[in-house]
Parts: C-alpha cells; sequence; structure tokens
C-alpha cells in the first residue's frame, strides 16, 4: 500500500480591487453581513454601501449604495446586530444607525450630546455596545433602541474601537490613555495599562481559538486565546491573554495584573497601524495607514506586508470575507482583496 504526498506549489499574495466607489465617497470600514454580502461604510457620503460578487469567480462585486437620512452624519464602523441587521456609528451627527440586508435605514439619537459615537460591536447580552470618544462613556443600545451610558474612570482618554472579548465582556481602546479597557455586561469597567508610553491604541479584535502567544522577536509558547490590537503611535502590534485565561494569573493579584500583554515591533515604526481582524487560520491582518500596506502576522510569528494598488490609499477597516479572503477600506475610493494563490507545479512537460 502506497500514499501520494501532496505537491506543494507555489504561494503568493493577490491585491486586487473589487469595488471603486465614487470620488469623494471614503470607504472607511467594512464588515459581512448575515447576508453574506460586505457592507461599507461611506464616511464622507453620508452612506452605506452593499458589496456582493457579479457572478462566481468575479474578480469585481457589484456594488448598491443607500444614501441615509444626513449626508453629513459620518458613519464610520460598522459591525453585524444579533438581529440579521447592520450598525453603525454616526460619528459626527452622534447617533448610532441600523440598516437592514435591504437597504431600510434608521438611526438612535444618543442622550450625551457630542459624544462621538465611534467603535461598535454585538454583546454577549444581545445588545449592541460602543465607545463615544468625545465624552470618555461606554455607550449600550438595544435592538428596540433603548440607550444608556457607562463613564470611564478617566477623563480624556478617547475610548476608540470595540470588540466583544472571548470572556463575556466587551473591551475597547483607550487611544489616548495606552491603554485597553473592559467592561462586562454589569457595566464595570477595568482598565489596562499598555507598557508602551505613547502607543495610541486603535484597531482592536477577539480570538476565541488557540493561537500562539507573541514575543518582541515572533511567536513564542502559550495556546490561549485573547485580543489582538495595533498601536498606531508606536507601530506595534500587540496582544492581550484576558485574565481568566493567562498563563500567569496567579491567586491574589488583581484583576488588570492577571492580565498578559505582549507586543510586537513593525519593521517600519512609521507604519501606523489602524485597524485588525483574524483570519480562519488564526493570521492576525492589520492595516498601516501610513505606509500604505496590508500586514500579516502567521500564528507562527512570520510577518508579510503588502504594498496597496494605489499610493496614499489610507486603508481603514478590514473583514474576512465569506470566501475566506480578507477585504480591506480604502478612504481614497476602493475595497480591495487580498487573497492567497496557490500555484501547482506543471508536471504535464
Amino acid at each position: 500500500m502506497s500514499s501520494r504526498v501532496p505537491e506543494r506549489g507555489t504561494r503568493e499574495v493577490v491585491v486586487e480591487t473589487v469595488a471603486a466607489l465614487p470620488e469623494g465617497a471614503g470607504p472607511y470600514d467594512v464588515v459581512t453581513g448575515a447576508d453574506g454580502a460586505l457592507w461599507v461604510t461611506l464616511v464622507h457620503a453620508g452612506a452605506i454601501a452593499r458589496l456582493t460578487p457579479e457572478d462566481d469567480g468575479a474578480a469585481t462585486c457589484a456594488v448598491t449604495t443607500y444614501g441615509l437620512d444626513v449626508p453629513s452624519c459620518g458613519p464610520t464602523v460598522i459591525t453585524p446586530g444579533p438581529d440579521g441587521a447592520l450598525w453603525f456609528a454616526r460619528t459626527r451627527d452622534h447617533r448610532i444607525g441600523r440598516i437592514t440586508v435591504d437597504g431600510r435605514a434608521e438611526s438612535f439619537a444618543l442622550p450625551t450630546p457630542e459624544c462621538g459615537p465611534y467603535g461598535i460591536a454585538a454583546g454577549p447580552d444581545g445588545a449592541l455596545w460602543f465607545t463615544q470618544t468625545n465624552a470618555d462613556r461606554i455607550g449600550r443600545i438595544t435592538t428596540a433602541g433603548e440607550v444608556c451610558e457607562f463613564p470611564l474612570p478617566i477623563i480624556g482618554a478617547f475610548p476608540s474601537a470595540l470588540v466583544a472579548g472571548p470572556d463575556d465582556a466587551l473591551w475597547f481602546t483607550l487611544n489616548q490613555a495606552d491603554a485597553l479597557g473592559r467592561i462586562d455586561v454589569a457595566g464595570k469597567i477595568t482598565l489596562h495599562p499598555l507598557p508602551t508610553k505613547g502607543a495610541g491604541p486603535v484597531g482592536i479584535t477577539s480570538t476565541p481559538t488557540p493561537t500562539p502567544a507573541l514575543s518582541s522577536g515572533g511567536a513564542s509558547g502559550g495556546d490561549v486565546g485573547g485580543l489582538w490590537f495595533v498601536e498606531i503611535g508606536a507601530g506595534r502590534l500587540g496582544r492581550l491573554t484576558p485574565a481568566s485565561r493567562s498563563p500567569r494569573a496567579r491567586d491574589g493579584q488583581t484583576a488588570a495584573s492577571k492580565s498578559h500583554i505582549e507586543e510586537f515591533i513593525l519593521p517600519d515604526a512609521e507604519a501606523r497601524p489602524h485597524a485588525v481582524v483574524v483570519d480562519q487560520d488564526g493570521g492576525c491582518w492589520f492595516t498601516e495607514w501610513q505606509a500604505n500596506r496590508v500586514g500579516a502576522l502567521t500564528p507562527d510569528g512570520r510577518l508579510t506586508e503588502h504594498d496597496l494598488p494605489a499610493p496614499r490609499s489610507e486603508p481603514h477597516g478590514l473583514t474576512v470575507g465569506p470566501d475566506g479572503a480578507v477585504y480591506v477600506a480604502l478612504e481614497r475610493g476602493e475595497v480591495v482583496r487580498v487573497r492567497t494563490v496557490v500555484t501547482r507545479p506543471d508536471r504535464s512537460r
């Protein structure tokens, strides 16, 4: 009995434009909706776009754009909601927006004036949670539109991105406080200072599946889930293992001291990483806003960086699409797909 050893091909990362939006529209964030389509915020146009492949294997997507009631509302971060709709922050008119997969949009006023909502994510309690950049608060809104707010124990922190963590809590970045924050569904807040002064964390994402821990030189031991974040001010990628999962947790320590934080120094300290997402294989992808690149860190610690097709693209949000590829919103006016192509050796000759 014999077995055939699979042939290894050449792996190449391809970055290709799948949608070009009208000039000045400003694609800012992108997520995959419950309908399997890509949904994109257009921050300058005050609109939401829905992207779908034109046909099987097509290199481009069909685009449907839904204008919002206030063109200057500034939709930024968008997330799938527990009700099958898409929810998003209207940062410039200080409201939370909702759009169904058939394009019906509405919005909800927030109690604090000029609060600047930004990061938003569905929580384990079936509500949407969001940051308020100008008000040092975390907000919670039910799918029926009922809002409550929780003040942070710090002033001028500029809470930014937010994600549901692997520990049934919400985690968020504090851009001006060089820290991460955690809020449970009862509203209890804990702060976790970062090691690097001037880190300026922005993007954050969660991975419930085991992935190797980081060290300054690459991946190291550890097999627990955690949170990945990017430090736009320090040019670093970081990871926090929550207290309940940290291999360094010990009885008698505080919650903050139990959590384990590691940082990975990027080759270009001026890259200004902005957003981050984890793919199906545990790889960590992030946008480099200043460097005009998309970076990736594999679970075994290999870092690669990929140039974008056009200069000064201003890459912001990114997501893993239904096809497993990574999609990136470029504020310059495009959405690009980053995928790996494997070329097999030609044995016919």
